[in-house]
């Protein structure tokens, strides 16, 4: 099988030339390297936080796509990580690349038939407009390699909206997609997973950074993401690690207006993977005290302190039951008191003139 791709040893792993007729770009930073392994996967955390909104929540508008993957045996060990970025001069998507027949992907499990498994975390999902064609790519590579199982995790869904031109494709497509399960699944990325990226994918960090709790914004945002993908494309995700709301507002009214303002008003419960000799620290407040939560800009929010205990790990949840009241009702909560305030005037005056009038009764009673 001759190859479209040419790879390079460097200094922590391999750099790809995804097309051999790639060559250095001014309209495009990542050219002609689009695709890097081991080490040299890892990427910044400022650019994690620019292309997944991670640990913040969505950024927009959304300009930059960037695929982290990894390919295991069917034992789950590791054999191999690396990174795809899009190519802005050409157009090209990271899964137009990596899917590509006799791309660096269909040449790896060609030569590797240990790989059994490959997950693909993505700031985007994939779409199947003309220009780029990733899903069909995809559905193509799995009808190839039947026995390989995909696991497919995104932060956003890339243009679903209806308003888009070519949404119903990429509906369509992501439903197909999804319909090949168990040979593919399909979720949005939370909970550990963003542990998991951190870890494995972002230079410069480790201990227990890694570990801190996902902040409301970015939570909310994954929250959101499996309502989308169900209600636009039918797929029901296959795994999340974000609670889901239970019975905390059983009031339709005071529902719909919050789900109206998903990233302002709800604080949300979280899990976390317990992690040997780590203790994963609970954000939710004692239900019995009376929470009122206010807007605050993402990138404003406090650090957050995680507290270690080694010896006694655990997974702690607490639910917080928000308290039935009508939409006026939680208006009214941001409303100064409308008591009237006392006259003190009118009573100073009145008692100064009591003392008066008692005052020449003992005079007349004296003469």
């Amino acid at each position: 099988m001759e190859p479209l791709y040419e790879e390079y040893l460097a200094n922590c792993g391999t750099i790809v030339k995804p097309y051999y007729w790639l060559s250095f770009s001014l309209d495009c930073s990542n050219c002609p390297y689009h695709i890097r392994t081991g080490e040299e996967a890892k990427v910044p955390y400022t650019e994690l936080y620019q292309t997944f909104g991670f640990p913040y929540g969505p950024v927009r508008p959304q300009t930059k796509h960037l695929l982290f993957y990894e390919l295991k045996t069917s034992s789950g060990s590791l054999v191999q990580k690396g990174h795809a970025s899009i190519c802005t001069e050409s157009h090209i998507h990271p899964e137009s690349m990596l899917f590509q027949t006799k791309s660096y992907l269909d040449s790896a499990l060609y030569n590797n038939n240990g790989i059994r498994h490959i997950i693909l975390y993505s700031n985007n999902s994939p779409c199947n407009e003309a220009t780029h064609c990733c899903i069909s790519k995809m559905y193509n590579f799995l009808m190839m390699y039947p026995d390989v199982t995909h696991s497919i995790y995104f932060s956003q869904l890339y243009r679903t909206e209806t308003d888009f031109p070519a949404s119903a494709l990429n509906r369509e497509a992501l439903q197909s997609l999804a319909s090949l399960w168990p040979q593919v699944t399909l979720s949005p990325i939370s909970g550990g997973i963003w542990h998991s990226l951190l870890n494995n994918f972002v230079s410069g960090v480790s201990g227990s950074t890694v570990f801190q709790p996902v902040l409301p914004g970015r939570a909310l945002a994954d929250r959101h993401n499996v309502y989308e993908i169900n209600a636009r494309a039918g797929v029901k995700p296959y795994f999340t690690d974000a609670l889901p709301q239970t019975k905390e507002n059983h009031n339709i009214k005071v529902q719909s207006a919050l789900e109206s303002y998903p990233l302002n008003n709800v604080f949300p419960r979280q899990s976390f993977p317990v992690t040997s000799g780590q203790i994963q620290p609970s954000l939710i407040p004692d239900p019995r005290i009376p929470v009122i939560f206010v807007l605050v800009p993402f990138r404003d929010l406090p650090p957050i302190h995680v507290n270690q205990n080694p010896s006694k790990p655990r997974n702690v949840v607490r639910h917080l039951n928000m308290p039935q009241m009508s939409f006026q009702e939680t208006k009214d909560l941001w409303r100064p008191p409308t008591g009237k305030p006392v006259e003190t005037v009118e009573i100073t005056e009145r008692f100064a003139s009591s003392k008066e009038a008692d005052e020449k009764k003992r005079r007349k009673g004296r003469k």
